[in-house]
């Protein structure tokens, strides 16, 4: 059995842990002292020797990185590029697609805005369809109601693993399932779950996988990676390059190169890369499964102690909960229990209905507040969480 994680000794690699109990890991965590120092050192080459001869004599630790996304999700390394962040990764998968008029896009009712806006400009420029997938009696995707839409026109489907509120886990390896049984792309949007919870690309069967080095990773913000399926990887096309992705060969030429970097461009902040691949290593040597195990932990006691004050409403669903808790107080504006909290040195975050429109929509939801543990917060900083939402309460 796996030791269990030694909380003291993860806070004290943690400097921001001192300062405030942040129970806004959803939005960005805390980054250990690991990856402060990654940065730190390359700012400091850049600083005495220049920008470029910096990157140079840090090609190989630059290179690293890579080989860490992929330990991280079980893939190879030709299969990652790293972007700028989860938002350009997804953009780069999603614009590499082609569609026509009477093409289907299928998505889930969670599914985050800045996803469901760029399929409806695509939808609109090409004259494809978005729909969304029903959802089980838990709120989750139901993955018999996803085989039964399947026809031939299905081009892509499209789902957030864990949605940026409600705590809820769609059944993503079940989804990939069905995708392969009908050749259907499929992009999952990773970007709560990557650093929260164990994930293996070939396990849950998705072509392209997106996600961010700021959230569970504990990375710097101003970083994320794609994964590109190697199969699938010479279909496509990204829908801007630079000389990096695609080397000018000839006057009228040039060539997209044979791994996933075709999706990057010539130019990057390699402090910042450095600080994502400090953070997947640290993750990677504590251990994804204990990682999970310890949020979930975390995440249910919260729930558990949240549904016993009254006039306070838990808003999450599914079977299967993240480390992401939405809640709302009867009288008092999210945005206040924020600013109550925050002066009591707690940080958590507000999640407004336009983050996922449709999921909002249906359950009349107010604007919420996201508490989201990670494995590094205490007992003692639950026990404050606790006592200063009963305060406020009351």
């Amino acid at each position: 059995m796996d030791q269990p994680l030694d909380i003291d000794a993860l806070r004290a690699e943690t400097p921001g842990a001192a300062h405030r109990a942040h129970f806004n890991n959803a939005g960005a965590a805390l980054m250990p002292l690991p990856v402060i120092a990654a940065m730190k050192q390359h700012l400091d080459r850049e600083a005495m020797l220049g920008g470029y001869e910096a990157a140079e004599a840090e090609a190989d630790a630059i290179s690293a990185v890579y080989g860490s996304v992929a330990r991280l999700i079980n893939a190879d390394i030709s299969e990652i590029a790293l972007t700028e962040n989860a938002t350009v990764a997804w953009q780069m998968a999603f614009y590499a697609q082609s569609f026509r008029p009477g093409d289907r896009i299928l998505t889930a009712r969670a599914e985050y805005a800045a996803n469901y806006v760029a399929f409806l400009q695509v939808a609109r420029r090409t004259g494809a369809t978005v729909e969304v997938v029903p959802d089980d009696e838990t709120g989750a995707v139901n993955p018999a109601a996803l085989d039964a839409m399947i026809d031939e026109r299905v081009k892509l489907i499209a789902i957030t693993w864990i949605p940026t509120n409600g705590g809820l886990i769609n059944p993503a390896a079940a989804i990939g399932k069905i995708a392969r049984r009908h050749g259907i792309t499929y992009l999952l949007d990773a970007c709560q779950a990557v650093g929260q919870i164990s994930i293996d690309v070939a396990e849950i069967g998705c072509d392209l996988l997106t996600a961010t080095g700021r959230k569970f990773l504990r990375g710097p913000r101003g970083t994320g990676f794609l994964y590109v399926r190697r199969g699938l990887l010479d279909q496509l096309e990204p829908a801007m390059i630079d000389h990096f992705g695609a080397p000018w060969v000839e006057p009228d030429r040039y060539v997209l190169r044979p791994d996933a970097r075709r999706f990057e461009t010539w130019e990057k902040n390699y402090a910042s890369r450095l600080g994502l691949g400090a953070a997947i290593d640290y993750a990677l040597a504590l251990g994804l499964k204990r990682i999970e195990a310890r949020c979930r932990l975390l995440a249910d006691r919260i729930r558990t102690e949240l549904a016993a004050i009254p006039r306070l409403t838990l808003h999450d669903l599914g079977r299967d909960r993240a480390a992401i808790v939405s809640f709302s107080i009867e009288g008092y504006a999210a945005e206040a229990v924020r600013a109550a909290l925050t002066a009591k040195g707690i940080s958590v975050s507000v999640s407004k209905p336009s983050s996922t429109l449709l999921d909002a929509s249906l359950r009349d939801l107010p604007v919420i507040v996201r508490a989201s543990p990670h494995y590094y917060n205490s007992d003692e900083e639950l026990e404050r969480l606790f006592e200063a939402v009963q305060e406020l309460e009351r």
